[in-house]
């Protein structure tokens, strides 16, 4: 399995404008829209938001995944964004977060959703990896290709 099997290019925001969670959530949301992946938008950011509630997905490290299952998309789809200023996401270190995968999955796609989360983390850990993500500065065909070559070496 692999990321960019459900990461497009067209949904990156190499330089967020958003300093809180829920306006990166929004951007984010608002960007797969834009794209087509989903069309309701306010209920989306309120099925993530209510996600964040049970706790933060904000794991530290500068890292954020949040997620969430809906009935509003009918495969994984995967947003990325990377803050220059740094988002309070309410993180378990509470460090303020660069890199967000957001990632929706289909109420019943329990096991894939689980294994996508997995995967992203595995690789959020390589310190590396991470670095490489933050050089990218506003250039979303960057973070894409650093995303791909590093989801090829790690399958």
């Amino acid at each position: 399995m692999k990321i960019i099997d459900f990461l497009k290019e067209g949904a990156i925001i190499p330089d967020l404008k958003s300093t809180d969670k829920e306006g990166v959530i929004e951007e984010l949301v608002a960007l797969l829209e834009k794209g087509g992946e989903v069309t309701d938008k306010e209920k989306i950011v309120e099925i993530i938001l209510e996600r964040e509630k049970l706790g933060s997905t904000g794991i530290g490290q500068g890292i954020a995944v949040p997620h969430a299952k809906t009935d509003q998309v009918r495969e994984i789809v995967i947003a990325f964004g990377l803050s220059q200023k740094g988002v309070n996401f309410e993180s378990l270190d509470e460090e303020l977060v660069y890199i967000i995968f957001l990632v929706l999955a289909p109420v019943e796609a329990t096991g894939v959703h689980l294994k996508v989360l997995a995967k992203i983390a595995r690789l959020l850990k390589d310190k590396v990896f991470r670095n490489s993500l933050k050089a990218c500065e506003r250039e979303a065909r960057a973070i894409f290709q650093v995303i791909k070559e590093e989801d090829e070496k790690n399958p």
